[in-house]
């Protein structure tokens, strides 16, 4: 017997509804997660970067972008860092790029999501770098962002994967 808090309705049920909200906050709390690895905390991968990739490619509907900023300050303000709201702000450039960009992406093989996602991170991450320099009033070392696109890059399968599961089993199509 299926709970009835799973149960799948004929127009999409308000659970169905939370599932990229809470996906993307659950992805934003694994970016933090201490794992006692000197010099992680700085090189984590962007879990939540790959949350508002895919559900903004496979349904925007459901994470809108008041979603995505709560994502992001949340983002800032775990990791603690003095410049609150600029993963916010990435996130929601991210989701505006990508919503002009969503046909392309739609329906096509895992390769072209990940090449795209390779451009997104590449640019995300400059961006940010780029951003917290400026409000820094120095270059920061570009080694630690550099390393943390590649992580990223390189456990995006792994999370597309589980949100794709994710998507098929929680969220009805439109």
């Amino acid at each position: 017997m299926r709970m009835a808090l799973f149960h799948r309705e004929a127009g999409g049920g308000y659970p169905q509804k939370l599932v990229p909200f809470l996906s993307t906050l659950l992805l934003v709390f694994a970016s933090v997660v201490p794992l006692h690895i000197p010099g992680f905390a700085v090189v984590a991968p962007a879990f939540g970067l790959m949350a508002v990739y895919h559900w903004t490619i496979y349904r925007p509907d459901l994470l809108p972008p008041v979603a995505v900023f709560v994502a992001g300050l949340l983002l800032d303000l775990l990791n603690g860092t003095p410049y609150v709201g600029t993963s916010a702000l990435s996130l929601l450039l991210t989701r505006s790029v990508l919503m002009g960009q969503r046909r392309f992406f739609v329906n096509r093989l895992f390769p072209v999501l990940w090449a795209g996602f390779l451009v997104t991170t590449a640019a995300v991450v400059a961006f940010e770098w780029a951003l917290v320099s400026l409000l820094h009033g120095a270059l920061l070392g570009a080694r630690p962002v550099v390393f943390e696109a590649l992580l990223t890059v390189a456990t995006f399968p792994l999370a597309s994967y589980l949100l794709a599961r994710a998507q098929r089993a929680f969220v009805t199509r439109v």
